[in-house]
């Protein structure tokens, strides 16, 4: 198993990464934060996840340990496989994602191409339990003040990044308040 690889980041193709390491360039699914931690620096140490199939081996890339365990665990849900849990892992910092998964809040994910309904209610339903241990769930009030958010006209994830630097416990209509100001 290959699990990190540290290199020189030689180019980046809409098939991944291309990390020279030692003379061996290695062809790495990346996440959008791990390219970008790669994009200009001599070396780069990229954490990896080597999928193994009978007829195909392919490396997966992120930029910590973080990332990687959020994608392990998404391999874990019954019809996630690796590709869908790299765009899931790509879409969000891993803390947002986790938040969700504890808060029920399958929006979150069928927000993302290619997750649907059901495979969203997955998502939640096999990941809860050992999540929920690691962080503490958020009050309601934070998605009654997305979901407000929202039907002003931002995207889900624009709501939960202005959202997310404001203290939960204020009452909704505050929260909303405090976002809007900060976005303009």
């Amino acid at each position: 198993m290959i699990a990190r690889l540290r290199g020189r980041a030689v180019a980046s193709t809409p098939e991944g990464l291309i990390l020279d390491v030692g003379g061996v360039g290695y062809l790495v699914a990346a996440t959008p934060a791990a390219v970008r931690k790669a994009d200009g620096a001599e070396e780069v140490t990229v954490e990896t996840y080597m999928h193994v199939r009978e007829d195909v081996l392919q490396l997966y890339g992120f930029a910590d340990r973080d990332e990687r365990e959020l994608f392990v665990q998404l391999l874990t849900v019954n019809g996630i496989g690796p590709k869908v849990a790299l765009a899931i892992v790509s879409g969000s910092p891993t803390d947002e994602l986790r938040r969700a998964i504890v808060r029920e809040d399958t929006a979150r994910f069928i927000a993302i191409p290619g997750i649907g309904k059901k495979t969203a209610e997955r998502i939640v339903l096999e990941l809860k339990g050992s999540i929920a241990d690691a962080i503490a769930p958020s009050k309601g009030g934070e998605l009654a003040a997305r979901d407000a958010l929202v039907e002003l006209g931002y995207s889900l994830i624009e709501a939960e990044r202005a959202l997310a630097s404001i203290v939960s416990a204020l009452p909704v209509e505050e929260q909303v308040r405090l976002a809007l100001r900060r976005a303009a």
